[in-house]
């Protein structure tokens, strides 16, 4: 995706007004088109700076990062409604988090594994599994670990240390990022990392304040287990990112449900046999559960489209504000007395987020190009696919 800059004037755009030099930038990162270029800023006085400020203000705003924003603050929704939904089954004596993120992978392998079927075909589809499964399998093993070593450290250590290492995921998915992709980071991006932490710290504090902390069990073993779970978390952003740049979303999730399935049901039945026995199942304890489903299942969809859009990097710092959104709700369902410091925080945070593409734009954050495997033949492809009949049937529509 390309956007085009408007700048409007020749001369408060030269390069030479530009605190950094824009030489080695590449001229493509995406689909083979133009990457849009930041107007410089401009310092020679008070009101050539208002003014190439607005220019560089409005450059940012492209459809592509509106976009990348809002599906940001859709995820980080999602993680609280999965919050929320999780303390209720706790309080309704269904506590089996390895088998409640089972329903979750059933549900992607389900509905994007046919469907990867349906346009690779049986036989297309056995080959990418026999060639890149192995790929797959990471990737799920990683998630599917990270998952339960995030929700074992709750059992042990306070809130405070889960909020603080948590974030530990976001430097090690800039790092695993960096090595798939060579992105070239620029000092703003680690500015707006650094602003969206300030607003996590604030969150933090608005936490300590309110007294919604608990004390630790075992502080060393649930630290030990938060930044385990933070580091498969970042280098599982990081893979699915590089794996969904360069192959179909249907066909990444696909394999991340089906991978993800198998090693969470064997590990369910392994952990969690007598838990799943002695659980309250009912009418309510199932309605929580499709709700989790389900607000699981948007995060994990529109994941890979932040991705693409922004970077996995992008994704992390976008999932900071969850706890923001967990006040709202917490006002309605827990008559939370709202702080006014988890406004403050969250205005921070998006401040970061905007910051993270002052100068850098979502463009050169790697390079996008879905396709198939080359040893498929694709539904639609002119070689055709195991689905199509030699002759299509008379009168079919042939567009």
């Amino acid at each position: 995706m390309s956007v085009a800059i408007q700048n409007d004037g020749d001369k408060d755009l030269k390069k030479t007004d530009s605190l950094v030099d824009d030489a080695d930038r590449p001229e493509s990162l995406d689909r083979g088109n133009a990457i849009p270029i930041r107007p410089p800023m401009v310092y020679t006085s008070p009101k050539e700076f208002m003014k190439s400020f607005g220019r560089r203000w409005k450059s940012v705003w492209t459809p592509r990062f509106a976009l990348a924003l809002f599906c940001g603050q859709v995820v980080s929704l999602c993680i609280t409604c999965t919050n929320v939904t999780t303390t209720e089954l706790v309080r309704r004596n269904w506590a089996l988090p390895t088998t409640q993120t089972f329903f979750l992978y059933f549900s992607l392998f389900t509905i994007y594994t046919p469907y990867t079927i349906y346009q690779y075909g049986f036989k297309g589809w056995g080959k990418m599994v026999l060639k890149d499964g192995w790929k797959y399998f990471i990737l799920a093993a990683c998630d599917v670990e990270g998952n339960f070593l995030v929700v074992k450290a709750y059992q042990y250590t306070d809130l405070l240390s889960c909020m603080l290492l948590d974030a530990w995921a976001i430097p090690v998915c800039m790092f695993v990022s960096w090595i798939y992709m060579r992105p070239k980071y620029h000092w703003t991006q680690i500015l707006g990392v650094l602003i969206c932490i300030a607003g996590l710290g604030l969150l933090v504090a608005s936490d300590q304040i309110t007294d919604k902390d608990w004390s630790a069990l075992n502080r060393a073993k649930g630290d030990g287990f938060m930044i385990a779970g933070a580091t498969l978390y970042g280098i599982t952003n990081a893979s699915e990112e590089f794996l969904v740049r360069k192959r179909p979303l249907y066909e990444v999730v696909g394999q991340l449900g089906m991978y993800a399935t198998l090693i969470n049901g064997i590990q369910a039945a392994g952990l969690e046999h007598n838990g799943m026995k002695l659980a309250s199942w009912n009418g309510m304890t199932i309605g929580l559960l499709v709700a989790y489903t389900a607000a699981m299942f948007i995060l994990y969809t529109v994941a890979p489209i932040i991705y693409r859009l922004a970077s996995s990097t992008y994704f992390n710092l976008s999932l900071l504000s969850s706890d923001f959104w967990g006040l709202l709700f917490g006002l309605f369902l827990y008559k939370y007395h709202p702080y006014w410091l988890y406004f403050v925080a969250f205005v921070v945070i998006l401040g970061g987020l905007i910051t993270y593409f002052w100068y850098s734009t979502p463009e050169e954050q790697g390079n996008t190009a879905p396709t198939a495997p080359s040893y498929v033949n694709k539904r639609g492809d002119p070689a055709g696919d195991d689905f199509r009949p030699a002759t299509p049937p008379a009168g079919a529509n042939m567009a």
